[in-house]
């Protein structure tokens, strides 16, 4: 089945986490990926437990949070680099293959978007930084429902907005747990494994699985 639509997770799978802390590497100390390492996985902890508890707050409140928390279990780390940090976030890197695998899926007469947990005034900023903004058809933030994946009305809001399948679509994500949910939800599911993490929901399978955006368009 050749899919009309890709959807793509945003933080992880298009833009590297772990950037902002790698940019301003000096100023953080020796400790910086310990303390990029507990800001992501809190950053997520916070968005499921408020997503379960009712208690929505945009993703950005949880990134502040998150970081702030990650400060307190590294105390090695200088805080004072706090802003720069948060600053950073606004602009991650994309990862390099990202801009010519959108644009391939695109020639071909895919539509792309992205589906994120990130607010949409992060996503519009990391997007416009990356270069993505004339490529993406485009951008699904929960922000629209106040829930937080794996929630199953956020892949809805997709389906919804393009009156597709899910059958139809095809989603990327780097997170092993979003590709559970989507894959539950109907999607095709892609996991993005850049770091070479086991397999885990295994009840829940991708459809493939890639080291890295490239091949993507081989496999539609």
């Amino acid at each position: 089945m050749r899919h009309s639509a890709f959807i793509f997770d945003a933080y992880g799978t298009l833009f590297d986490v772990h950037a902002a802390v790698r940019r301003h590497a000096g100023a953080v100390g020796p400790d910086g990926q310990l303390l990029s390492e507990i800001w992501r996985a809190k950053q997520l902890e916070y968005s499921w437990v408020r997503t379960m508890m009712g208690a929505f707050v945009d993703f950005w409140q949880l990134t502040e949070q998150a970081l702030d928390h990650a400060f307190e279990r590294v105390p090695s780390a200088d805080r004072a680099a706090r802003q720069d940090l948060l600053d950073a976030y606004w602009r991650l890197d994309c990862y390099p293959e990202v801009p010519l695998v959108l644009k391939a899926l695109k020639a071909e007469g895919a539509r792309v978007a992205v589906l994120s947990n990130g607010s949409r005034a992060m996503l519009e900023a990391a997007v416009k930084s990356a270069g993505l903004d004339l490529v993406l058809d485009d951008i699904f933030s929960v922000d629209d429902i106040g829930r937080f994946k794996t929630d199953p009305a956020v892949y809805d809001m997709a389906t919804t907005a393009w009156r597709l399948y899910p059958q139809a679509v095809s989603f990327q994500s780097s997170n092993r747990w979003d590709i559970a949910g989507a894959t539950k939800f109907g999607f095709r599911t892609v996991w993005i494994n850049r770091a070479g993490q086991p397999d885990e929901y295994r009840d829940y399978p991708p459809a493939l699985i890639l080291p890295s955006l490239d091949g993507l368009v081989e496999t539609r």
